[in-house]
């Protein structure tokens, strides 16, 4: 047999391979049958030189043919040939590679073999090798890799969220259902690719679930957080198989599953145990709880679509689980086909450029004074009717529900109260609420933070909740809503609440805020989010609220949306999160400042006034102040930030743009209000990329370029 380094490394592989069917092979079924027969055949051509090898391969391969010619499943005396042959084969394959004299192969099974105990042949059997590396065989299977993790990605989604349903509802028969058909889908089509890991570990979970479908065995927290662990571990191979495609890197660490499969046969062997373990589990930390952002987005199309070659038997159909929040089911969402965001992103690009051509038009047949009927003015019309609607269909492509960011939350929670030995009733609402995909995106890492925080300290142990008159069990919803042209994501909790006394005295110590400032309620929340506001008293009800939040609210920030608190001590805290529907376009308002034109974004005005001389006043050491209702309010002029010629000099001349953020409220003098309109969002490019108070750029109706503000940068560097 020739000796290179290639040929050695496809034996190493079709022996691990084959290893790990000899696992899942049973007396009395076919599961791993064909993949045996078939990695026997190239074992045979690859050992053709060795005959000393070549032939217990030849006599194995000719034993599996003979029950696949008569349709048979495996018989014991198959089973145990085919052991034998995986147990001698790598020190046969070692003495070929050292020149040295190969051991025979026994083709009976040694008298000390057949004397050992049941208990001795199964530990034998489980501590078969299944901790192997991940073989991708990227040259032949690229393609198919590639639809093998995208689907495993969805099927994972819905295993998730079918076993989070399943730990409200142990009975929930749909939602067993959806769980068996995805392990089963993945363990085919993993089977047909060679993944011998993902392909071992969910034989064993089906294996599992077959019982429960069967009613021989009653799910509980033990075992769905076992089939959660088993699930992470699957996430983590499918990582790699993701990084391989990207990047072209063949996967070189081994992630272990060995201790998952012994751990879920021994719940299949052992329901009592599982029950009586119930209580008591600590779930293990996740093995890959973050998933990459996808490089797909699935848009419904009209026609229905081929399942892959690799898992023909399963429809592509997927099913959505009733959640623990008691929402209807919903039927089946229509076929779909996948489609690079790169191509979406172009798209929404040369809508955009569409957007600007046909405002462009409508601003040119109004100078040339064209009457309202004139045939100009009517085809203008039609096609500003046509740009509009196709604007909304290529924003909403780019929509993608938040119902993945809030399963994930669902898992955290689950997990999180199980390790603080918490109570907590977890439910959400709106979960079909869609957003921009880049803002569903975004927003995983603030809520993980924020529900962490509800969870560690927002709600109280049960005894603590019990003494003071609660139900010791706590409730967490997470909810998304419409308000406008703005999407609102709400966290809340029945916890201790956040007390303004203690946060007060806290940003004082820390020196946020000098001693006898006077703040109103609000504003004293929303000191939480002030950088370095933060202390290691673990214990008060104001720590843990305030570590990290300031990430939090500038992670927000940055997809141009607000966070507000509203809480009540020993009632509990509201988070509420807005956003805007889409990263792409933004609803904004048009100024001028002499003859430059600028845009506010609409979230983040309050109002608009053209002051009285009575309202505004000179205060030592701050400057210009507008007293609005007798609030004192410091007033930026635009024109000194920019350094551009102004018209109006005195702020009763002009108009004041009150503006919020981070809590605080500024006034912005500009010469006048222009207009209200949606504008498409340019990026500056990296030579301005950083510039303080600019978010972009954007191109009016009439050609003009106009600068989109950012009010909290702009009025920090002011």
């Amino acid at each position: 047999m020739p000796k290179s380094p290639e040929s050695f490394k496809a034996l190493d592989d079709a022996i691990n391979r084959l290893a790990a069917e000899s696992i899942l092979a049973q007396a009395g079924r076919d599961d791993g049958l064909v993949p045996a027969y078939s990695l026997l055949g190239d074992l045979r051509d690859l050992c053709v030189s060795s005959a000393a090898v070549c032939e217990p391969i030849k006599a194995t391969h000719a034993a599996l043919e003979k029950l696949l010619d008569t349709a048979q499943p495996f018989d014991d005396a198959t089973l145990k040939l085919l052991g034998r042959l995986v147990e001698w084969l790598p020190g046969a394959i070692e003495a070929v590679k050292t020149d040295s004299a190969v051991t025979p192969f026994a083709t009976e099974a040694a008298p000390a073999a057949q004397q050992t105990s049941p208990a001795t042949a199964e530990a034998e059997k489980i501590s078969a090798p299944a901790d192997v590396l991940l073989v991708l065989h990227l040259e032949d299977n690229q393609e198919l890799l590639g639809e093998f993790y995208s689907e495993a990605v969805e099927h994972l989604q819905q295993i998730e969220a079918a076993l989070l349903a399943l730990d409200q509802q142990p009975e929930n028969p749909e939602a067993l259902n959806s769980i068996f058909r995805s392990f089963h889908t993945i363990k085919g089509n993993a089977g047909f690719l060679g993944l011998v890991p993902m392909h071992t570990l969910a034989h064993e979970v089906e294996s599992l679930l077959d019982l429960a479908r069967n009613h021989k065995l009653r799910l509980n927290a033990a075992i769905i957080t076992e089939i959660l662990r088993s699930r992470d571990a699957l996430q983590a191979l499918n990582q790699q198989v993701a990084g391989a495609l990207e990047k072209g890197i063949v996967p070189d660490q081994i992630i272990p599953v060995g201790h998952l499969i012994r751990a879920v046969k021994k719940l299949a062997e052992n329901p009592a145990a599982a029950e009586t373990s119930a209580a008591a589990i600590v779930t293990a930390p996740a093995l890959a709880t973050a998933e990459p952002a996808p490089t797909d987005v699935v848009i419904p199309l009209p026609a229905p679509s081929t399942p892959t070659a690799a898992a023909p038997e399963v429809s592509k159909t997927p099913v959505v689980v009733q959640a623990a929040s008691g929402a209807a089911p919903k039927a089946a969402a229509g076929a779909t086909v996948r489609v690079n965001t790169e191509k979406l992103d172009s798209l929404m690009d040369v809508v955009g450029e569409l957007v600007i051509v046909q405002s462009q038009l409508l601003e040119t047949a109004r100078q040339h004074g064209e009457n309202t009927g004139s045939p100009l003015q009517r085809n203008v019309a039609q096609l500003s009717r046509i740009t509009k609607e196709l604007q909304h269909t290529a924003m909403s492509l780019r929509m993608i529900p938040i119902k993945q960011s809030f399963q994930k939350m669902e898992r955290l929670a689950r997990d999180l109260a199980r390790d603080f030995g918490k109570k907590v009733n977890f439910s959400t609402a709106g979960e079909d609420t869609e957003l921009d995909r880049t803002v569903v995106e975004e927003i995983g890492d603030p809520l993980v933070h924020m529900v962490r925080n509800a969870l560690d300290h927002g709600l109280e142990p049960p005894a603590a909740r019990l003494a003071a008159g609660k139900s010791e069990t706590g409730m967490l919803q997470l909810k998304a809503y419409h308000q406008g042209s703005n999407i609102v994501v709400e966290l809340q909790d029945d916890g201790r609440g956040i007390d303004p006394d203690k946060i007060y005295k806290k940003a004082v110590e820390k020196g946020i805020i000098a001693a006898g400032a006077v703040l109103s309620r609000d504003e004293i929340l929303a000191l939480v989010f002030a950088p370095g506001f933060s202390t290691a008293e673990k214990v008060t009800a104001v720590s843990g609220r305030g570590v990290g939040m300031d990430v939090v609210k500038r992670n927000i920030e940055k997809l141009r949306g607000k966070i507000e608190i509203t809480s009540e001590v020993g009632k509990g805290s509201i988070f509420k999160i807005k956003l805007p529907l889409t990263m792409a376009i933004i609803d904004g308002l048009v100024v001028r400042v002499g003859e430059d034109r600028f845009i506010l974004p609409s979230t983040s005005v309050q109002r608009a006034l053209r002051p009285s001389r009575e309202n505004i006043s000179t205060v030592h050491g701050q400057g210009e102040v507008l007293d609005l209702r007798g609030r004192l309010i410091p007033i930026h002029r635009l024109h000194r930030r920019f350094g551009i010629p102004h018209q109006a000099e005195n702020p009763w001349d002009g108009i004041v743009v009150i503006v919020e953020h981070s809590g605080k409220v500024s006034a912005l003098l500009v010469d006048e209000m222009v207009s209200k309109q949606e504008v498409v969002i340019k990026n500056l490019g990296a030579f301005m990329q950083n510039l303080p108070g600019v978010a972009g750029g954007a191109i009016l109706g009439d050609g003009n370029i106009a600068l989109i503000l950012d009010p909290a940068t702009l009025l920090q560097a002011a």
